[in-house]
């Protein structure tokens, strides 16, 4: 057998001491921006650690109070749908950008409810894994924030309003009712009257808000049979909402409010009494809007001649499938940059903030058109 090989020795502040001909003390006070030694011996000593390799230990950095060197992200979503959301991989870059310029690591794990989340906070604080957290998917009823607030782990929240009642967390957020009040502008300026938003996950806060924004602009134009249906974010729940709607169906549990209608997938098969067939629908991510595409075309619909369709979120994606795709573009790995950011801002002892990110802007393609007659007309 061969013998075990020696891991590799690490260069300690011994060795950066013993080849820069100073004590170990001096080294300490140069590395660690302290006091005590001359500005000629703190860059010799500087230059000495780069040429050695060396590194602060995260554990001595814990142990002498100067922080984990780490920051945390905690999603609790279905796991199986975060393979192909091109959002969640782009925002992790640009946060990843900033990190990697302060040499800070990203501690990232995926849960299955905000409870099992707030559980690695409290694990997080309590064995000093991390110096800050940047937290994603606000809810409208969310435990997140007071607890941030006890624990004092300072954190940025990614999409939510901002929050006078918790002032110690910033805020970095996107415009959501803009945005869909945009995308109905368009749909509304083409003919549309019937829309059925396939929306995302239920309690998140920007589904509420967008949820809340349509009904907002049905009722300002008169527009009767426009509804929301929350789903898991899925390619196959997009695809299932959309036959349902297609076919002229509705959810059981469907409850009529303001001329919007909300549902959830899964809760009853359509019914007989379904209203008219939507002629556009819009789809709160390019997964459900690609998934949808395909069920409409197997159903024998044209998009756009029978439907119009329309992505919240503009990738590659949209610009794979025929037709093209019209999305809402942002800069998403700006987004996280702009997060990670605030996060490292009030590492530094700055302030909270709120931060606004630009509205999402709608890029027209060949999925939208002019409502046509379709099977059940206008």
């Amino acid at each position: 057998m061969p013998a075990k090989r020696s891991p590799a020795r690490r260069p300690t502040m011994k060795d950066i001491a013993q080849r820069a001909g100073v004590s170990e003390s001096a080294v300490s006070f140069a590395l660690n921006d302290r006091p005590g030694v001359s500005e000629i011996t703190r860059d010799r000593v500087r230059r000495v650690a780069e040429q050695l390799g060396w590194r602060p230990s995260t554990a001595a950095r814990q142990l002498s109070g100067e922080g984990a060197a780490t920051v945390g992200l905690v999603l609790a979503r279905p796991a199986d749908t975060l393979g192909v959301d091109s959002f969640f991989l782009q925002l992790i870059s640009g946060i990843q950008e900033v990190l990697a310029e302060r040499h800070l690591g990203l501690l990232f794990q995926v849960v299955e409810d905000v409870d099992d989340e707030c559980a690695v906070y409290r694990r997080w604080w309590a064995e000093h894994r991390v110096d800050g957290v940047l937290v994603v998917d606000p809810r409208t009823d969310d435990a997140r924030p007071d607890l941030l607030d006890e624990l004092g782990l300072p954190a940025v929240v990614i999409g939510g309003a901002p929050d006078a009642r918790h002032p110690g967390l910033s805020t970095v957020w996107a415009d959501d009712a803009g945005a869909m009040a945009a995308v109905v502008d368009e749909l509304s300026a083409l003919g549309h009257r019937r829309i059925v938003h396939i929306a995302g996950l239920p309690g998140l806060a920007h589904t509420e808000r967008r949820i809340r924004t349509l009904r907002a602009e049905a009722d300002r134009r008169g527009l009767a049979e426009v509804r929301s249906v929350t789903t898991d974010y899925s390619d196959a729940e997009g695809a299932a909402v959309t036959r349902r709607v297609l076919q002229g169906g509705v959810l059981e549990g469907e409850v009529l409010v303001g001329g919007a209608v909300e549902g959830r997938v899964g809760e009853g098969s359509a019914g007989e009494a379904g209203g008219s067939r939507p002629t556009a629908l819009i789809y709160d991510n390019d997964v459900m809007a690609v998934a949808g595409v395909a069920a409409a075309t197997e159903l024998g619909f044209s998009v756009p001649g029978d439907v119009s369709v329309v992505a919240w979120e503009d990738s590659a994606l949209c610009r794979m499938v025929k037709p093209w795709l019209s999305a809402l573009s942002r800069d998403t790995v700006e987004f996280g940059r702009t997060a990670a950011k605030e996060l490292t801002s009030l590492l530094d002892g700055g302030p909270a903030r709120a931060v606004r990110v630009p509205v999402p802007r709608l890029i027209s393609r060949e999925s939208t058109g002019p409502c046509g007659a379709g099977p059940s007309g206008d």
